[in-house]
């Protein structure tokens, strides 16, 4: 018999199969990266279709002369009066002045146009010194509820505070009282 030169032995066996490994739960931050990547992928390829899409269409440099007519700073929109009453819709628009000008204290007025108590009601007054007298009194008597008899006055309360939390605060709920006593 001839010898023949046997070769390695080749297992042709199918291989065994192992047990599939059960899923890794991701955890939520894990997730949160796979869907931000996927996510960057989807927009970088909305972004080139739209530049391919949108590259024939001829565009000019829209002159804004002729567009913006008006002034660009006309302060904050006037807010409609919230209450039918002439002191409360004071005290409540002192308030909105208040929110969107800011708050200030040591003046009536700051450099930045921020007001304090009495500024905010002096300027919704609009030189109405008998609407300005009752929103202050009502202001005065809203905060003695909440602090006692020992506040002086409108000015020297705004004073005393670092922030205007409490003030601006105390401005809405004069406006709720001045709208329940009917001024």
């Amino acid at each position: 018999m001839p010898q023949t030169r046997s070769s390695p032995a080749i297992d042709h066996h199918a291989p065994t199969p192992q047990a599939a490994a059960p899923p890794v739960e991701l955890s939520l931050e894990d997730r949160l990266t796979l869907i931000d990547a996927a996510m960057t992928v989807r927009l970088d390829e909305a972004k080139v279709a739209y530049e391919v899409n949108t590259a024939h269409i001829p565009t000019e440099p829209v002159d804004l002369a002729g567009v913006i007519t008006g002034p660009l700073d006309t302060g904050p929109a006037p807010l409609p009066d919230l209450y039918p009453t002439p002191v409360a819709a004071v005290l409540q628009r002192a308030h909105h002045r208040l929110v969107s000008g800011g708050w200030c204290k040591d003046a009536l007025v700051d450099a930045d146009g921020a007001r304090c108590m009495l500024g905010a009601i002096r300027a919704e007054a609009r030189g109405n010194s008998g609407l300005e007298a009752g929103a202050v009194a009502v202001l005065m008597d809203a905060i003695r509820r909440k602090f006692g008899d020992d506040v002086d006055s409108v000015p020297r309360f705004n004073d005393s505070w670092a922030n205007g939390r409490i003030p601006v605060r105390m401005v809405d709920q004069a406006a709720n009282l001045a709208d329940a006593r009917g001024l």
